[in-house]
Order: C-alpha cells, then sequence, then structure tokens
C-alpha cells in the first residue's frame, strides 16, 4: 500500500496511540468532578492545553479545545460576527468548504462577504484585502495554507492591514500545524483553528485560539467546559492523543521537514519530466518554498483525475482529486478554477500529499504504477488522440509541460 492522502487524514502517531490505550480501559472520569480520578484528567486535559499553547506561541488560557477545524471556524467565524456591529466579512476564493461554505450559509443570514481572487499560484494579495475592507467590516479568514494545492499564504503581511484598520483577523491552519512553525504573535492573527486528523492525533478533535480581548461569542451553551466558552462534557481520549501527536511532531519537524520537502521534490520533478502533458498546480518555480512540504497537486490533460484515482486505487495507491471534504462532487475544484484553470485541467488534477511513512521508494514504486495508467487512460482519449494528429500535422514538439 502507498497513502499519499495525508492532506485528508494522517495515520495515528505511535506516540498518540500509547497515550490513548490506557483511557480506552482504565482511565475513564469525567475532567469535570471533583474526585481524585477526576482531577488526573483535568490535569492531563490541562498538560495538553498547555502543550499546544507552547507549540504555537499563544497563552494556555487563549486555548479552546473543539471537535476539529470545522467547528473551530464556525465559532470563529459565527462568534465574531455575533458579537460585532459589522456583519461583512472577507475571504478568499480558495478557502476549504469549512469556510467557504459557512460563509455562504452566513450571507443567508444577513451577512455580506467579499471573496478575495487569488493569483495563477494561489497567492491572496495584501493589497486586495485593503481595497476590501469596509467600514462594517468585523473579520477576515483567510487560510495559512491551501489543503488542495499547498500555497501558503503571508498572513503576517494581512494583518499588518487588518491591525491598521482594527479589524480581526483568523487562519486556517489545519494543513499547517504539526507541518511547520507556528507562532501566533508573529503571524498577528486573533483567531487560529486546528485539527489533530492532520497532524497524526485522532479525528474528531481540535482547537480554536482565540487571543486575549478578542470579542466573540460562544458557539455552543450548556455547560460550563471550556471556562463556559463551549459546552460539553471534554473528549479526553482525543484531547489526551493529540497532545501527544502534537509534541512528536514538534520534537520530529525540523528533520521530516526537510526529508518531505526532498520526497515532494523529487516527485514533481519526476512527474514533469517523464510524463508529457502534466503542470504543477500552486506555488512553484521561485515559490516553491511558498509550498507546504508536502504537497504536489498535478494536471494531466487528456484524461479525467476520478479515472486515474481509481486505475491508482485497484494498484494500491491513494491519492485524491481535491478536498476530501468534496469527495463525489462532480463540479471541477472551486480552488484550481480560482488559479484560472481550464475545466480540462481542474477535472484531470490529482493531489498527492505525503507524510511521515512516506518513503523515496514509494515515490519510485508510484512512478511506476502512475505513468502506464496515465498513457493507457490517454489512449483511450479522442481529446488525446485529435492533439497528437494536429501536433503533428503542425511539427510540434510532442512534449510541453509548460503552464498552458
Amino acid at each position: 500500500m502507498i497513502y499519499l492522502d495525508n492532506a485528508a487524514t494522517t495515520p495515528l502517531h505511535p506516540s498518540a496511540r500509547a497515550a490513548i490505550l490506557p483511557l480506552l480501559s482504565d482511565v475513564y472520569a469525567n475532567p469535570s468532578g471533583v474526585y481524585t480520578p477526576a482531577r488526573q484528567m483535568r490535569n492531563a486535559v490541562d498538560q495538553v492545553r498547555q502543550t499546544i499553547a507552547a507549540g504555537i506561541c499563544a497563552s494556555p488560557t487563549e486555548v479552546y479545545f473543539t471537535s476539529g477545524g470545522t467547528e473551530a471556524n464556525n465559532w470563529a467565524l459565527q462568534g465574531v460576527v455575533a458579537a460585532s456591529a459589522g456583519k461583512h466579512i472577507i475571504t478568499s476564493a480558495i478557502e476549504h468548504h469549512a469556510i467557504y461554505n459557512l460563509c455562504e450559509f452566513m450571507k443567508t443570514a444577513g451577512c455580506e462577504v467579499t471573496y478575495l481572487p487569488v493569483d495563477t499560484q494561489g497567492f491572496v494579495s495584501p493589497r486586495d484585502v485593503e481595497e476590501a475592507i469596509r467600514p462594517d467590516t468585523c473579520l477576515v479568514s483567510i487560510m495559512l495554507a491551501n489543503n488542495e494545492v499547498g500555497t501558503v499564504q503571508p498572513i503576517a503581511e494581512i494583518s499588518e492591514i487588518t491591525k491598521k484598520h482594527g479589524i480581526l483577523l483568523h487562519t486556517d491552519a489545519v494543513q499547517a500545524v504539526g507541518h511547520m512553525p507556528i507562532d501566533v504573535n508573529a503571524l498577528g492573527v486573533n483567531l487560529l483553528s486546528l485539527s489533530a486528523h492532520k497532524f497524526y492525533g485522532p479525528k474528531g478533535i481540535g482547537a480554536l485560539y482565540i487571543r486575549k480581548g478578542t470579542k466573540i461569542s460562544s458557539l455552543m451553551y450548556g455547560g460550563m467546559q471550556e471556562r463556559n466558552r463551549r459546552a460539553g462534557t471534554e473528549n479526553t481520549i482525543g484531547i489526551v492523543g493529540m497532545g501527544a501527536a502534537f509534541t512528536a511532531c514538534l520534537e520530529e519537524m525540523p528533520s521530516e521537514h526537510a526529508r518531505i520537502t526532498n520526497l515532494r521534490d523529487k516527485l514533481i520533478n519526476r512527474i514533469l519530466t517523464e510524463i508529457p502533458y502534466t503542470q504543477l498546480n500552486g506555488a512553484g518555480g521561485d515559490c516553491l518554498n511558498k509550498r507546504l512540504a508536502s504537497n504536489v497537486n498535478i494536471s494531466f490533460r487528456f484524461i479525467e483525475g476520478e479515472s486515474l484515482l481509481l486505475y491508482l486505487d485497484m494498484h494500491e495507491c491513494y491519492a485524491s482529486t481535491g478536498s476530501a471534504c468534496a469527495s463525489g462532487a462532480l463540479d471541477p475544484s472551486h480552488v484550481l478554477m480560482a488559479l484560472g484553470l481550464s475545466h480540462e485541467l481542474a477535472n484531470g488534477a490529482l493531489r498527492f500529499s505525503l507524510g511521515r511513512e512516506n518513503t523515496d521508494e514509494d515515490v519510485d514504486k508510484l512512478m511506476e504504477i502512475l505513468k502506464p495508467a496515465v498513457q493507457k487512460l490517454r489512449d483511450s482519449s479522442p481529446l488525446y488522440d485529435d492533439y497528437i494528429k494536429s501536433a503533428a500535422g503542425l511539427g510540434a514538439a510532442p512534449h510541453d509541460n509548460r503552464r498552458p
């Protein structure tokens, strides 16, 4: 098996598994209790809060546990709007569906949303952010790193603009936390979302960083958990697993980042060199260092990405055509379309996302499967046949992987 869909979810880190196992049988008290086992669980929860806070350069009192990135995003946007006089939000055209679809819903509830365009590599312009600000703008929400094409946004530059105008800034950092250094003060954000299963922790647990002094209402009401801001019995199993996974990722980050970056570059270079009519989507060239180390998004001309994905699946090689949250959608990726790709190139795109368990051998084996798969699918494509005949008639080069 070659697993190349780590952007969708990651395998559980051995450290997280070891931390969770005792909680499945022997340690099960509710951390809101007052007796000894409950206090022990409360201490464990508080320790993880400190771990997450230290890892993003925040205070423990600024970290609130959620059920994951989607809840954190919902809380950030709906909570800020509910606590604000203004009802205008600025975001980008390439946000994850947890932001994009949420903004569409909030429009039906009286909010106004501005979707900023991106350039051909997926970057938001800080100047566009400033030009979109209105007197009633209450929040800017721009993701730190894109889940489909891996482009890392200039959040620190954007924060200088939002500070100048007295506007709150939220970033969806779900793809970034655990994989690159995060300093909420250097970024200048007021709110930041993260999710454990993206950095080798369990599913169903995440957190929202809320800078001290940020005006935000609660999203869930009931008990007094999370300092009376997020009701519900704490997911202690998830919290402890998240803390162990995050600690391990921070320890491994220097070596793993360099190793995975090398794998990414190897895979990109081999695909673009060995398979004709392909292109890299997202940050590349001189901006390749502004791309997630794990992300490879390639368009294969003249074929459907879904068909190629099924072919790889039959050979136990697992990748994605885009966001896992949009799996099954027939429309082309809104992210790739925002980058200016044609429907053909967007529908022919695959995302390979690398992780700690991937090796050089995985890249080599993928290429052994990928090259004949692409050729087989193209051989049955009338578009490819017509193109080759046309190119031959014009004396064109048979292999051109430049961006169209």
